[in-house]
Order: C-alpha cells, then sequence, then structure tokens
C-alpha cells in the first residue's frame, strides 16, 4: 500500500450541508410536504362543495394551475432561499417603509399647513424609526442582538498560503478543517478591502530623516519615502482586514468563551486572531456601516495588531 507523501495536496472533508432540512417523504422535506397537502385539502373541499354544480372537467381545468402554483412554490427556489420564504420576504419588504430615521422618538405626522407631493393621496409617506438588530456594546466588547443572543468580533490576520511548500499547505488546510467542523454557532467570516494612504508614511519618514545619525541611513530613508510616493501614485494599495463575528445564543460569557476558542483553533493554522474589545467592536461596526469614512486609527498601516496586507488592486 503506496504511503501518501507531504507534497500530495489535501482535501479536508467539511460538510457543507449542515443546515439542510430533512427529506421525509418522496424527497420532500417538512416544509415542502406541508405546502402541498394543505393545497391538496383546499381543493378537496372545493371539490366537494361543487361537486353538484361544476362539471369534473371544468374543474380539473381549474385546479392545475393552481396545483402547479403550489408545486412550483413548494421546490423552487430563488437566491439559495426557499420561494415561499422569498416571496414572504419580498411582501415585507413592499409592505414596510423604505424611508428610516436613527431616532428614539415617535415620529409625528406634518402639519396641515405643510404641502406635499407624491404618494398616495397626494401625501409622502412618513419615515420610520431605524431599528438595528444591535441593541448596544456591552463592557467586554459583545454586540448586544437582545433576544437573538450576543455576538463577538475577533481580528484575524491572514496567510501567505501561495508561498507555502504543498506540505505545509497540507498543514494549514487541514487545521482550518478542524476549526470549522468543530463549531457549533452561527459562525461569520468578513473580509473587507480599504484603500492605503501612504502619503502620512512618507511625510514621517522625510520628516524624521535629517535626525539619523548617518549621512547614508539618511539617504535610504529618503530614498524609501520616495518609493512610497511613487508606489501611492502609480498603483491603488488595499489593506485586508478579516473579522469573525461568533455569536452565542446563551449568556454572554459563553459567547465569550467560544470567541477565545475560536482564537485558539485559528491559531492551529497559523492564522493570529484578537477579541476586539468595546472601543475596537464599536469601530468596526461603524466602518461596516459607512465604508466611505475615514479609516479609524487601529487600521491605520502602521498598527502592529492588525492585518495591513497590502495588495495591488485587489478588491476581493
Amino acid at each position: 500500500m503506496a504511503r501518501r507523501t507531504a507534497d500530495e495536496p489535501l482535501r479536508a472533508r467539511v460538510p457543507a450541508d449542515v443546515e439542510r432540512p430533512d427529506r421525509i417523504v418522496f424527497g420532500l422535506t417538512l416544509r415542502q410536504v406541508v405546502i402541498l397537502t394543505v393545497t391538496a385539502l383546499i381543493l378537496y373541499a372545493v371539490w366537494t362543495a361543487l361537486a353538484t354544480v361544476v362539471n369534473p372537467l371544468y374543474f380539473i381545468a381549474g385546479s392545475i394551475p393552481v396545483a402547479g402554483a403550489a408545486f412550483f412554490l413548494a421546490v423552487g427556489r430563488r437566491d439559495g432561499t426557499n420561494l415561499d420564504a422569498w416571496l414572504l420576504a419580498a411582501l415585507r419588504h413592499r409592505r414596510a417603509p423604505h424611508r428610516l430615521v436613527p431616532t428614539d422618538e415617535p415620529i409625528h405626522p406634518a402639519p396641515a399647513w405643510i404641502t406635499t407631493t407624491g404618494g398616495r393621496g397626494d401625501k409622502l409617506p412618513l419615515p420610520a424609526p431605524l431599528r438595528l438588530p444591535a441593541k448596544g456594546i456591552t463592557g467586554d466588547g459583545l454586540i448586544d442582538l437582545g433576544p437573538d443572543g450576543t455576538t463577538a468580533l475577533v481580528s484575524a490576520s491572514t496567510v501567505a498560503f501561495g508561498l507555502r511548500s504543498p506540505g505545509e499547505q497540507n498543514g494549514l488546510v487541514a487545521g482550518f478543517a478542524r476549526w470549522l467542523n468543530s463549531l457549533d454557532a452561527p459562525t461569520q467570516i468578513l473580509v473587507r478591502a480599504q484603500r492605503v494612504d501612504l502619503t502620512h508614511v512618507a511625510d514621517r519618514i522625510e520628516h524624521r530623516a535629517p535626525a539619523l545619525p548617518h549621512p547614508a541611513l539618511e539617504d535610504a530613508a529618503r530614498s524609501h519615502a520616495a518609493f512610497l510616493d511613487d508606489l501611492a501614485t502609480q498603483r491603488e494599495l488595499l489593506h485586508r482586514q478579516v473579522t469573525v463575528a461568533v455569536r452565542g445564543r446563551r449568556n454572554p460569557g459563553h459567547t465569550a468563551h467560544q470567541a477565545l476558542e475560536a482564537v485558539r483553533a485559528l491559531a492551529g493554522c497559523e492564522v493570529a486572531g484578537t477579541v476586539l474589545d468595546a472601543y475596537d467592536t464599536q469601530a468596526a461596526l461603524a466602518a461596516c456601516l459607512d465604508p466611505a469614512a475615514p479609516a479609524p486609527a487601529w487600521a491605520a498601516a502602521d498598527s502592529p495588531d492588525r492585518t495591513t496586507d497590502l495588495e495591488d488592486g485587489d478588491d476581493r
């Protein structure tokens, strides 16, 4: 029996259908069976009430579109979502207010002497209060989701996977697979790329160059500053920020423990992770809500404890 060498590619089995609903009969899930059964019962009740006054052929002709629509609703999918759930979400979105404002006070209608145009009855719809899923941030940096539990954010580094040997790549893949298989709570990995401005770094190097103890060091510093200026003008530089959101439905202590376990598990595949405190969590949420805003102080290129991998025009 041949022995597998370290250079052979490693395939880590990670189940992708852990949340797939069970098939109970004829390859159909419970939701699909309920939709089809309810439709069949309704058609049977209608036929029972109209059997003496409606020709069976006419009833069958009218029932075929209804049964076909129910079957399509039960088994159809749109954007990876069940069609019935997708249509229900579309209906809720259609009926929900589309103008939201951040306020905790009730919104009163405009006075009668103000004339508005547009909308039904020549009146614009009133805005509704903006209700975010997050209720607040605890002192430990956990995001309070109310009845949905709490969420902890972990800042993770990246790994130069392409520069590793096949054996090292196998070890990284195996470590990452072990972490994925150990998850027992909803977890999200967010990868964001932001533009990097190296102007302030080049200006600081240029300003401190004359204070260096040797002229050769000063020349090298000025050369490096010129290189940074040239790099900033000719290429679009990005830094990649990876954030892992770990959610727990139990007490906040359990969520914090899950975040620490994620940091410990990711260390096995050479990913350095740090659980964000309250200030960093607030800054991360603000950056996600307003990506065009200036980057917070901890996301600067000279921060040693954050991920600042420079890329050449890569938005992935």
